[in-house]
């Protein structure tokens, strides 16, 4: 496994003369300056930064099929719901990592070679909140987001939600204040609709009231799923780190210790790669994100029987926009909100919502977008592939960011859509979607049978005793 090389140290040293510039604001990253650019992401040691499920940096990820909208097509509608930025870990993860650095420091005999840095590490990561790392993230999706419909959002900003809680606001506000720097405009614009978070409020853009779901046994089946999956690729982990230091750090405490890689990473404005990431192979780093993955699928993705479901009430929402017609749904949308034309317009063609990535795989799921993906395996390793791979790190990285596209395309009488996750161009097979990943937005709403019934929203009250 190498170090950081020198690539990485010109990264460094780049984005945090930007920073020491700009010390009032972030500003968009330069692109092909930066480890972390506005048009590709997060790029420093890509075998093993894109590897960190949701932890991951934004990093645009490989499509077979042009982001471009195909020859003789304009976006007449563009929509983007994005995960907030890189932040610190929560409250009770980063009490625990903190124990986990003093169990160390307490109790290691050695620290050999790339371990040298731990005995005198001092743990300073926050809790819940952004990193400047994250902002920036937020920055630059603003930016991107405007530079890839510059000709539409002239016509008319767009109109934005964002859940309730303090880092999702924070990064709406940064989306805004990067898309307001590249529109050159004089000030950032202000979000239209914060909905809270809160048991019994209905909020598309947070799972909160499906109770089956929240507090039955399908909230530990993504639990489970890793931990049958941890029992098989941490132990040689275990056994190498507690050899090396001399010390016996449990199967907890070593996952914990890959998880400061990405958090160690987001602490520097310079976004340089943490010393604790090469700590571990790159092999190991594959093992990981795949123990996030699984965490995801089967906690809020097709893993989980309810887990889609979670994701109706906003699909809903992106059809009415879709069509220009009411909210036509019975599960968790706004009814309040949703009916007034203040707080849920249905004649703006650019909208922007803010969310987390645990609600962000829900949407995806109910979606359909990753139908064709076999069931994910908790015993072995399955390989991504661009056409139906599904993976944390892919589909729900920090700042990431779902764009759905009306396009109306030249000698074509109907519009048609696509859907793009982190720049890679989804398929749409359950629409009869074409080489260009576009289909007729008739079928598309079609296709939606399943959020346009209530998904399983039947049994999110059923008695789960």
């Amino acid at each position: 496994m190498s170090s950081p090389g020198s690539f990485s140290r010109l990264c460094a040293a780049l984005l945090c003369g930007l920073l020491i510039f700009f010390p009032s604001a972030l500003v968009a990253a330069p692109t092909n300056k930066s480890c972390d650019s506005v048009d590709e992401g997060y790029r420093c040691s890509p075998e093993i930064t894109h590897f960190w499920g949701q932890y991951s940096l934004w990093f645009r990820v490989s499509s077979k099929v042009d982001v471009a909208p195909p020859k003789g097509c304009t976006v007449s509608f563009a929509s983007v719901l994005s995960r907030h930025g890189g932040r610190d870990p929560t409250a009770g993860k980063s009490m625990a990592y903190r124990l986990m650095i003093a169990q160390i420091q307490t109790t290691s005999t050695a620290y050999p070679g790339k371990f040298a840095f731990l005995k005198d590490y001092n743990y300073t990561l926050g809790a819940d909140q952004l990193t400047d790392v994250g902002r920036q993230e937020m920055v630059n999706s603003g930016a991107h987001f405007y530079k890839r419909y510059a000709k539409l959002v002239a016509k008319k900003p767009p109109f934005v939600r964002s859940s309730g809680q303090d880092r999702v606001v924070e990064s709406a506000n940064k989306w805004l204040q990067g898309y307001a720097q590249a529109a050159k405009q004089s000030t950032p614009g202000t979000i239209d609709v914060s909905i809270p978070e809160a048991a019994g409020v209905n909020n598309t853009l947070s799972h909160e009231i499906c109770t089956a779901f929240e507090d039955g046994p399908l909230s530990e089946l993504g639990d489970n799923a890793q931990d049958i999956w941890v029992s098989k690729f941490i132990p040689p982990i275990q056994a190498r780190i507690n050899s090396k230091l001399g010390t016996n750090l449990s199967t907890t405490a070593t996952i914990y210790l890959m998880d400061m890689c990405p958090f160690d990473t987001l602490t520097s404005p310079t976004a340089a790669v943490s010393p604790f990431c090469y700590l571990f192979t790159v092999d190991e780093w594959h093992q990981y994100d795949y123990y996030e993955t699984l965490g995801k699928y089967y906690g809020y993705g097709n893993g989980n029987p309810l887990g889609p479901t979670q994701g109706v009430g906003y699909v809903n929402e992106l059809l009415a926009r879709l069509t220009e017609t009411p909210v036509q749904d019975h599960t968790n949308t706004n009814t309040t909100l949703d009916s007034d034309p203040k707080t849920f317009p249905l004649d703006r063609k650019v909208y922007a919502d803010f969310s987390h990535d645990n609600d962000m795989t829900a949407i995806f799921a109910a979606l359909g977008l990753y139908n064709s993906t076999k069931p994910l395996s908790n015993s072995t390793v399955q390989g991504t592939d661009v056409t139906h791979g599904f993976s944390a790190a892919w589909t729900v990285p920090f700042a990431a960011r779902m764009y759905v596209e009306k396009l109306t395309c030249h000698g074509e009488e109907e519009e048609s859509v696509r859907v793009i996750i982190n720049d890679r161009v989804m398929p749409l097979e359950f629409c009869g979607g074409d080489k260009f990943g576009r289909c007729s937005l008739n079928k598309f709403v079609k296709s939606q049978s399943f959020a346009r019934g209530g998904g399983h929203w039947d049994q999110c009250f059923a008695d789960t005793t």
